[in-house]
């Protein structure tokens, strides 16, 4: 399937790693100019090496906190001086952070939501002028199943998953008119350096293949997934094959999910 992505210029945040790194080797890979986005610059300056490497595309790599204001714009301006336009932005930054209600504290609450929610916030906002001249775009915000479904002790990560999704759909609709469209993905149990810290800490007897199929991760499909299998589902959701898709979440959790 042509995704028609030569020529577009796609932001991931979160793209030194997991499934951000996959999404951003992918759309690279397809044609798109890419600026990865990560704290660490010496994580991202490796991660940016290995995309060149493979797809010949002269990646830019932007060490940035999203979580701090004014980064956005940053991070947007930078990407227009090199690549001239913005038309694909994915919002994948963000960690997992699970505690019972009574053990997060009001910080904890402020760190999350300012890394979840207004790093996306402020990243959609930054970019939907160039979009806009470009004649429109796509954004992707990368949720979690829980922010469908919330478990016991989810807090705060459930709540701000949550409300992503709520922002997407609120954002699918003020932005069709201008052709910009707004979908989510909610991920499941993806393979990252945190599952394999859980591998670790629970199974160091096994080998990773045999982990990740352990039936008592309840996954209907029978194995963790893999980061490449939610960046194939991020590439066509900003790609021209989903043309007339927005203001919807797809679950990439092999069916371990309850609700659609």
């Amino acid at each position: 399937m042509e995704l028609g992505l030569t020529g577009k210029t796609a932001i991931v945040t979160g793209g030194s790693k997991g499934i951000g790194f996959a999404t951003a080797m992918l759309l690279a890979g397809e044609g798109a100019e890419v600026t990865i986005v990560a704290r660490d610059p010496e994580s991202l300056e490796e991660a940016a090496g290995k995309i060149r490497e493979q797809t010949g595309k002269n990646v830019l790599a932007v060490s940035a906190d999203v979580s701090v204001s004014g980064e956005a714009d940053r991070v947007v301006e930078e990407t227009v001086r090199r690549f001239g336009r913005v038309d694909i932005l994915v919002n994948n930054a963000g960690t997992s952070a699970a505690k019972p209600f009574e053990q997060v504290d009001t910080d904890a609450w402020t760190a999350d939501l300012d890394l979840k929610l207004l790093g996306a916030v402020q990243f959609s906002r930054a970019v939907l002028p160039h979009m806009r001249k470009a004649g429109g775009g796509a954004i992707v915000n990368v949720t979690a199943i829980g922010g469908k479904a919330p478990s016991a002790s989810s807090l705060p990560t459930s709540v701000s998953r949550a409300a992503g999704l709520a922002l997407t759909k609120a954002m699918s609709k003020d932005l069709a008119a201008d052709q910009i469209r707004v979908n989510a993905v909610c991920i499941g149990l993806i393979r990252s350096a945190q599952i394999e810290r859980m591998w670790q800490a629970k199974a160091p007897e096994l080998t990773w293949d045999e982990f990740a199929a352990d039936q008592r991760h309840g996954i209907p499909l029978g194995r963790i997934g893999r980061a490449q299998e939610a960046a194939n589902v991020i590439g066509f959701l900003v790609s021209d094959a989903a043309s007339f898709v927005t203001g919807t979440s797809v679950n990439i959790d092999g069916g371990i999910s309850a609700v659609l």
